[in-house]
């Protein structure tokens, strides 16, 4: 069981984090990104304590372990930070029955040793951040897919010390405060409770001469280069996960994700449907009216669009496979017909319209509603 630290009696990890005791892994990392990001030292200077304690409430919330100790560190009660009076009976522990040995309970509990027994316990390796990165594409790019690279600036290995956080030429020692264990006892009575060793970090290692590219992190930033290959068919807004190209882990810790979100430029032709791709094209009166074969473009090579007689303004027709390219289909253009009406007539036109217009079927088309004309 995970040994527990004297703040957990002193501190609401779940008022800090701004979530319910019954909260979800999933509401609590939101909650901390929310949290993490509104307090980063490096966006905001001067919350580094705020941004610490955040982290110190993420760090126990989301380890299912630490977090079923936490809970019953709660359950004790403030009191029992100090383990009250100790001995047997109801003194200190006066939720637990009479007689009970109390090292037993404890160790039940959370893992609590007798005094002279000791937990190893360091500081593991830790994982890196996620980060996110914005990505402008032509419509023609998201369409027909790209592999390109995008510039971002974060935590990457020192290649100064090659991570180690030492200057080149040393290495780290072990700390002489732990004895390389990462922790040291605190004595509490008739107990005895483990917490990070301040000098080493938790580390059980003490860097002497740090690095002075990265100063003993490990990692530095830097702008970097990554290359993405972004697929046909992608979507304004669409966001693309790149595993472990995000921020450097620590301590041996895997590298965070790297997430880029697509931005899509329009198109001064074509517009989109998921999968389809839509356009207008005007025709003259006589093409509705009698027929035709017209060229239209597509995002490859122009295309003859049979119109068929009689065609009325608004009418879409499909060109099958025209579109985008989406998980290896493709749409349809669609293709919306547009009669155009001229605004200004010759004499010959006018005459021509005006015969057109007293015969046949165009001499009164509003007959059927049954008014005078």
């Amino acid at each position: 069981m995970t040994q527990p630290q004297r703040e957990w009696f002193e501190k609401d990890y779940y008022k800090i984090l701004g979530v319910k005791e019954s909260a979800t892994e999933k509401e609590v990392t939101r909650a901390y990104r929310k949290l993490a990001k509104e307090n980063h030292p490096d966006s905001h200077p001067g919350r580094e304590e705020q941004f610490k304690e955040i982290s110190g409430a993420y760090a126990v919330l989301s380890d299912a372990e630490k977090r079923k100790s936490y809970d019953e560190v709660r359950k004790m009660g403030p009191g029992a930070a100090g383990f009250g009076g100790g001995g047997s009976g109801t003194g200190g522990f006066s939720g637990f029955g009479g007689g009970a040995d109390l090292g037993d309970l404890l160790g039940g509990i959370f893992g609590g040793r007798g005094r002279g027994q000791q937990t190893r316990t360091s500081q593991g390796p830790r994982r890196g951040d996620d980060l996110e990165s914005t990505l402008n594409l032509s419509f023609e790019e998201a369409v027909s897919g790209v592999t390109t690279t995008v510039t971002l600036i974060g935590d990457a290995p020192c290649e100064t010390c090659n991570a180690t956080g030492a200057a080149p030429g040393t290495s780290a020692v072990v700390c002489s405060k732990c004895g390389g264990r990462g922790v040291v006892d605190s004595n509490q009575g008739f107990f005895s409770f483990s917490q990070p060793c301040q000098p080493c970090g938790g580390t059980g290692m003490r860097i002497e001469k740090p690095c002075p590219t990265c100063r003993g992190t490990g990692n530095e930033r830097k702008p970097r280069n990554v290359r993405v290959r972004i697929p046909a068919g992608v979507d304004d807004g669409q966001r693309i996960r790149l595993k472990n190209r995000g921020g450097a882990g620590r301590h041996g810790g895997a590298p965070g994700d790297l997430y880029v979100v697509v931005r899509v430029a329009g198109h001064t032709l074509f517009g989109r449907r998921g999968s389809d791709l839509t356009l207008t094209v005007p025709i003259t009166f006589a093409e509705a009216a009698l027929g035709a074969s017209v060229r239209v473009p597509t995002l490859d090579q122009p295309v003859t669009l049979k119109v068929p007689p009689g065609t009325k303004s608004g009418r879409v027709l499909r060109l099958r496979g025209k579109g985008a390219l989406t998980d290896g289909a493709a749409g349809d253009l669609l293709v919306t017909l547009d009669v155009l009406v001229p605004s200004e007539l010759n004499d010959e036109e006018r005459s021509l319209v005006e015969q057109l217009a007293a015969t046949g079927s165009m001499a009164n088309p509003r007959a059927y509603l049954g008014v005078s004309s």
